[in-house]
């Protein structure tokens, strides 16, 4: 067996994937993220290739070998060139005659293209596989939707609960909706943090999003470039970046943006600017809504109209249950980013309800008048408001783009239409209530998706919003009459 002999080339007209490099976390990320960071990349050693191409290299291997071969899978790491990923294994096991194999597998796609792990090329044990078999086996063997070929790598599933298939569905409906339910109710609560203050509705919230996840592929990609990155340094990395960017241009957008749409009002006749509740609500209104199209196109000509997408990391599939041959699965990168995001929700909410920047904020929400006599500077709390709100929608655009890999730049949009909608569903005049209403909407959205039309879907929501504000238009957690309710 000769397995280092080279591989056969393939062109390929783009750039070549040079993968995620192994090296210790960045200095300049120790501040308060250390403990974090340190416990995610002792988690993530090793790992050189995404898990994507890992689980399409090792799924090639059992059409390399006689039907119904077990295969053991011993060790996966970087082949003898770059872009090449080597996995050695044992073909047959202790009752028959047992080999010990290799094959390389070369990948192809440098940076953010969608086409960086198209897979090139094939070698078992050194020898590079003819044209038209590489073409067979990717073509009518690894692109098989209707049955996908086995992973020998994965998990056996002999252990796991059985349930029944009703019920193995819904649980894997609603785990996947988990990252989905966690960027809802962020953006929710980023819409009420504003909405309790001012009585006004900012309308780019969503395009933050988009601008989160931009900021999150650039910040990873410095990080790579700095030969300084692991998987999960680069997530943490992203998450950093993006929520610094999102919070900056909040601060900018409240101070060049609404800030001047104010009233010159002097509650106490000390030269002070009144909040934004006393600007009209047409003149707010608008200058968002031009301001989610100037950030749309800011976001096109900065990454084209292409998206740009992260390398997946931690998204090797754990088995959870079984109903017969359908296994329900979960990603450990699912599950941490939603527990995230659900942690950073209920600390914004308690935050409201507890801090003493949560006593100004209801201050000035119930009477900014008062509030300024007790000493309360409206201004501040509205600008700390927007900064948290916008690096919310910022962390909710890494979740997209850690879980489905990117956002286009007017992504944003539907996403932040739908993020509106549970807020007002919820409550929109509390944080908590629109939080809540964020997850009603995922859940609708799970339940949609599993019994109807999944084209209907978006049409359904903007239904359901209609139906609500008829019955209850204070949403399901606020005041049910019509008549203005106090926040």
């Amino acid at each position: 067996m000769d397995s280092g002999a080279p591989l056969r080339r393939v062109r390929d007209d783009g750039a070549y994937f040079k993968g995620v490099e192994r090296a210790l976390p960045s200095r300049g990320m120790r501040p308060f993220l250390l403990t974090i960071l340190l416990v995610l990349a002792l988690a993530s050693c090793g790992e050189s290739f995404d898990t994507d191409q890992q689980r399409l290299c090792r799924q090639a291997i059992p059409a390399l070998n006689a039907p119904d071969t077990p295969i053991t899978i011993e060790r996966i790491g970087a082949g003898p060139r770059p872009n090449v990923l080597r996995i050695v294994y044992v073909a047959g096991d202790q009752a028959g005659p047992a080999r010990r194999r290799s094959v390389d597998c070369l990948f192809a796609g440098e940076g953010q293209s969608l086409q960086r792990g198209a897979l090139l090329g094939i070698a078992s044990d050194g020898q590079p596989m003819s044209d038209a078999s590489f073409y067979l086996l990717r073509r009518f063997y690894l692109e098989n939707r209707e049955e996908p070929p086995p992973d020998p790598g994965a998990a056996r599933s002999d252990a796991l609960p059985e349930l029944s298939a009703g019920l193995a569905y819904g649980l894997q409906q609603a785990l996947s909706a988990l990252p989905t339910a966690a960027i809802y109710a962020l953006l929710a609560c980023a819409y009420a943090l504003i909405y309790g203050l001012t009585g006004r509705i900012i309308l780019s919230f969503g395009e933050f999003a988009a601008l989160g996840a931009m900021a999150a592929v650039v910040g990873a990609a410095l990080l790579v470039s700095m030969a300084a990155s692991t998987p999960a340094s680069g997530l943490v990395f992203a998450f950093v970046v993006a929520i610094l960017a999102c919070a900056l241009h909040g601060f900018a957008m409240g101070r060049f943006v609404l800030g001047p749409l104010d009233h010159a009002f002097d509650p106490l006749g000390q030269g002070r600017q009144a909040p934004l509740r006393q600007a009209p609500g047409q003149q707010i209104l608008i200058a968002t809504i031009g301001l989610a199209i100037a950030l749309s196109e800011y976001l096109r000509l900065a990454q084209g109209t292409g998206p740009r997408w992260l390398p997946p990391v931690f998204n090797e599939p754990i088995g959870v249950a079984r109903a017969g041959r359908f296994i329900v699965t979960v990603t450990p990168l699912g599950l941490a980013v939603a527990a995230m995001g659900f942690s950073v929700t209920l600390g914004l909410v308690l935050m409201i309800a507890r801090s003493a920047y949560g006593r100004q904020w209801r201050a000035v929400s119930d009477d900014a008048r008062t509030a300024a006599l007790f000493g309360v500077d409206a201004r501040a709390v509205h600008d700390k408001a927007l900064i948290l709100a916008c690096a919310a929608s910022g962390m909710a655009g890494v979740i997209v783009t850690a879980v489905y890999g990117g956002m286009g730049f007017a992504g944003g949009f539907s996403l932040g239409l739908k993020a509106l909608v549970g807020s007002i569903l919820g409550g929109i005049g509390s944080p908590g209530g629109a939080a809540l209403g964020g997850l009603c909407i995922a859940l609708f959205e799970v339940l949609w998706s599993a019994a109807m039309p999944l084209e209907q879907r978006d049409i359904a929501v903007y239904a359901l919003l209609a139906v609500v504000l008829i019955l209850r238009p204070g949403g399901f957690f606020g005041e049910g009459t019509l008549a203005p309710r106090q926040v």
